[in-house]
C-alpha cells in the first residue's frame, strides 16, 4: 500500500513523520509524494496556534475531496490535545496522538480488519516513559533531526503544548548513541538535537544537555552538530561552560524570548526576568565569539499596553538579534490567557509589524557584516543558477554559478549581502 505525510509544525513533528515512515517502510509499506496515488494518507498536526489548525481542518476536507478512497489518519499535537475535534472530522477513519505514532503499523491493520472508524487515540501521564524507535536516515535532508526529549512542564499562560505533549521525557544518552551512529554510517555531515523543551533535556536524570551532544564528537562523518529552540532559564552559566567545550557545536542559539516587558513576562507565567535574558545572552557571545541569537517573540498578548510593547521593541533592538520570528498573540481556548482580555486584532497585527520591521533591520545589518568574511556552508540546496546553504552560525550563503555543491561543506569568502542572506565565491 502507498502512503502519503502531510506534517504541520515544528521540528519535533518533522521528525516523528520520518520515524512513521521508516517503521511504515519496513513493514512493506511505500511513502509516497503524491496524495492523489496514496491508499493512506496521514496528516501528522501542530496545535500551537488557531490558525494552525485552522490550515489542518481544511488539509484534510481538501485532500479527502482530491481522493475520497483514501484511508485518513489524523495525528500529531491538535488530535492528541483535541481529540474531540474529529467530531468534526467525517474524512478521518483514524484518529491517533502524537503518544503513539510508533505503533502505526499495529493501529493501521487493525483498521484494515473491520475497516470501520477507530479512535486509538492514548492520554499522556505523569509516568510516562520517552518513547521512540530512532531514525537512520532523514529522507530529502542534508541535515538529520534528532529529537532527544519530548514534554513540557512550564504551562505558559497562552499555549496548549504541555496538554499536547504531555510532561517533560528524555531519551536515554544509549538510544542517542545508537541513532548517532546510524547516522554517522549514513554520511549525515550536520545532526539538529531537537525536542519540545530541548533544555530540559536530563530532568530527573544525572544527565544534562551537554552529555548528550559530546555523543557525537566520536562519529567522523558528522562534522556539525545544532541545537533547536531552547528555553533561556534553563541554560545555566555551568550549562554554557559545557557546552563551549564540545568542538561540533554550531554557534547558533534560538531562545524564545516572547516578550521584552517583565510584567507581561509575568503574565505569560515565563519563569525568567528581561534581565536574566540580556545576561543569557552576554554569556552566549562571550563564550561564542561568532555566536548568532534568534529568537520568537509574541505580540498583543491579552492585557499588553502600548507601553509594555514599546519595552519589547526597545528590548529587541538593544539585544540585536540575528534573526527573530514575530507572531501576532492567537487566543488557544483551553489556556488561562484565553480568559484575560483580547487586544483587537488590528492592535495585534500593527505591533507585529512595527516590531517586525525593527528586528529586520537588525538582521540586515548582521548580514551585511559578514561581508568579507571567510566560513564554512553546509550547501543544502543546487538551483537554477546558484547554490545555498548555511554556515556554522546558520547566515544563509549563496554561491551563482551551475556547480553541484548539495551535502558538501565547503570553505566561501562572503562577497556581498542582500537583505535576506550573503553571496559568496
Amino acid at each position: 500500500m502507498k502512503v502519503f505525510f502531510t506534517t504541520f509544525g515544528c521540528k519535533v513533528n518533522q521528525y516523528e513523520t520520518q520515524e512513521m515512515s521508516e517503521l511504515l517502510t519496513s513493514a512493506g509499506y511505500t511513502i509516497i509524494n503524491n496524495h492523489k496515488d496514496a491508499d493512506i494518507i496521514i496528516i501528522n498536526s501542530c496545535t500551537v496556534t488557531a490558525e494552525g489548525v485552522r490550515k489542518v481542518r481544511q488539509t484534510i476536507r481538501k485532500l479527502k475531496k482530491e481522493n475520497s478512497s483514501a484511508i485518513m489518519i489524523l495525528t500529531g499535537c491538535a488530535s492528541q490535545a483535541e481529540p474531540q475535534m474529529v467530531e468534526e472530522l467525517p474524512e478521518i477513519d483514524i484518529l491517533m496522538g502524537n503518544k503513539n505514532d510508533t505503533d502505526i503499523v499495529n493501529i493501521i491493520n487493525k483498521y484494515l480488519d473491520a475497516h470501520i472508524f477507530l479512535n486509538a487515540h492514548q492520554e499522556h501521564f505523569r509516568e510516562d516513559i520517552f518513547c521512540g524507535t530512532g531514525l537512520t536516515k532523514f529522507d530529502g535532508h542534508t541535515r538529520a533531526f534528532l529529537k532527544i526529549q519530548d514534554g513540557c512542564d512550564r504551562y505558559c499562560s497562552y499555549c496548549l503544548i504541555p496538554y499536547a505533549r504531555g510532561f517533560s521525557r528524555s531519551k536515554s544518552l544509549e538510544m542517542i548513541d545508537k541513532e548517532l551512529s546510524s547516522l554517522n554510517d549514513n554520511g549525515y555531515k550536520e545532526i539538529v538535537f531537537v525536542g519540545i523543551n530541548l533544555s530540559d533535556f536530563g530532568k530527573n536524570t544525572p544527565h544534562s544537555l551537554p552529555d548528550a551532544l559530546e555523543l557525537a564528537e566520536k562519529y567522523s562523518n558528522i562534522e556539525r552538530i545544532r541545537l533547536g529552540s531552547l528555553e533561556p532559564d534553563h541554560i545555566t552559566k555551568e550549562m554554557i561552560e559545557h557546552l563551549s567545550k564540545i568542538t561540533k557545536l554550531c554557534p547558533q542559539f534560538h531562545i524564545s524570548l516572547q516578550s521584552g516587558s517583565n510584567s507581561v513576562l509575568k503574565k505569560m507565567n515565563r519563569h525568567y526576568s528581561a534581565e536574566e535574558y540580556e545576561e543569557l545572552t552576554i554569556n552566549l557571545r562571550n563564550a561564542f565569539p561568532n555566536a548568532t541569537i534568534t529568537t520568537d517573540i509574541l505580540t498583543g498578548f491579552p492585557t499588553e499596553t502600548e507601553e509594555e510593547f514599546i519595552e519589547t521593541l526597545e528590548f529587541a533592538k538593544k539585544i540585536k538579534f540575528e534573526k527573530a520570528h514575530i507572531f501576532p498573540y492567537s487566543v488557544r481556548k483551553g489556556t488561562k490567557a484565553a480568559t484575560l482580555p483580547q487586544l483587537q486584532k488590528s492592535i495585534k497585527e500593527e505591533r507585529a509589524k512595527i516590531l517586525t520591521l525593527a528586528t529586520n533591520d537588525t538582521r540586515k545589518e548582521f548580514l551585511k557584516q559578514q561581508i568579507g568574511k571567510t566560513v564554512n556552508v553546509l550547501f543544502e540546496t543546487d538551483k537554477s543558477g546558484y547554490s545555498e546553504g548555511y554556515t556554522e552560525n546558520y547566515t544563509p550563503v549563496r554561491v551563482y554559478d551551475s556547480i553541484t555543491r548539495v551535502g558538501k561543506i565547503l570553505t566561501i569568502t562572503i562577497t556581498d549581502a542582500t537583505d535576506e542572506f550573503c553571496v559568496g565565491n
